[in-house]
């Protein structure tokens, strides 16, 4: 016969029910440490029960309200409370819809470990922090799992923020105890994209047509013709054309309205010293001038 047990003992899993208290009810000091993570304080007596039933590290357990079936998963962060009792974080109390004092059944649970999640801030006020991954990541060192559909709260700059939890990966229920997981932020409750605006184009006006009328001569304001006597297919547009003034420097704008901006080109002054007389005026009268010098 051998001296060693070649089927070692499978652990068996512990089952039992406690009257479950919010942590403000815990007898001493205040435990803020609790109701910012996601583990519970059982009695010492559930520690020798889970020792003898070789229950496995870490230690997670499944919380179940058999009155309204409310399910959730959470970490054990100490063993000294009541005997009889347990004590939870409020927002764990509140995702299992229990009143101080009843009854919560609380078993043992083997969890995959996480690998991404994804979850949906409560308020829009979580977008005004710098760096909300950052955030989650130092808030989620106090929880020990995670379980679809629960609204968690961290804390953060003397502000609580409740955050949905979504999805999970690879199961509704994970650990997140030393894992390396993807997370992902949906947008908040109530947030509404902002809209863009977009400005109607207003009528663009030619500078040219807001300069008043010359009042001498316009050169080459003539049309041309043909030789073969058809009229000209662009007869109209440099008809238009011609039609708009030139402007004169020094002549002020009489029409000018406050509040309006006019863009004026660059214009070639007209030298009045060589214009004698508009009435007689004719055109190509000048002298021709040759670059190469004459010998003479």
């Amino acid at each position: 016969m051998f001296g060693f047990n070649m089927f070692p003992e499978i652990p068996r899993p512990f089952n039992t029910q406690y009257k479950c208290f919010s942590v403000s009810m815990l007898p001493g000091n205040e435990r803020q440490d609790v109701e910012r993570g996601g583990k519970i304080i059982m009695p010492p007596s559930a520690l020798e029960q889970l020792t003898r039933l070789n229950i496995v590290y870490p230690m997670l357990f499944k919380l179940t309200n058999r009155k309204t079936n409310r399910i959730t998963h959470c970490g054990v962060l100490e063993f000294v409370a009541d005997e009889g009792r347990v004590y939870l974080p409020y927002w764990m109390m509140h995702n299992l819809l229990l009143e101080e004092g009843e009854l919560l059944n609380i078993e043992s649970a083997s969890l995959p470990v996480a690998t991404f999640s994804r979850f949906q801030p409560q308020s829009e006020d979580f977008l005004d922090i710098t760096n909300p991954k950052a955030v989650l990541e130092n808030g989620l060192r106090s929880f020990a799992c995670l379980t679809r559909g629960d609204i968690i709260a961290i804390r953060y700059n003397q502000r609580i923020y409740e955050m949905c939890v979504l999805e999970t990966r690879p199961g509704p229920a994970v650990s997140i105890i030393e894992c390396d997981m993807n997370v992902e932020f949906a947008p908040p409750v109530g947030y509404k994209e902002p809209e863009r605006e977009f400005k109607k184009e207003e009528n663009v006006v030619d500078p040219v047509d807001l300069m008043p009328a010359p009042a001498g001569f316009v050169a080459f304001k003539g049309r041309g013709n043909r030789l073969d006597g058809k009229k000209r297919k662009d007869s109209a547009q440099s008809e238009s054309s011609s039609s708009k003034p030139v402007y004169v420097r020094g002549i002020p704008d009489y029409d000018y309205k406050i509040g309006t901006l006019k863009f004026l080109r660059n214009v070639k002054p007209v030298n009045n010293k060589e214009i004698k007389d508009p009435d007689e005026f004719k055109a190509f009268t000048g002298e021709g001038f040759s670059l190469r010098k004459s010998r003479k």
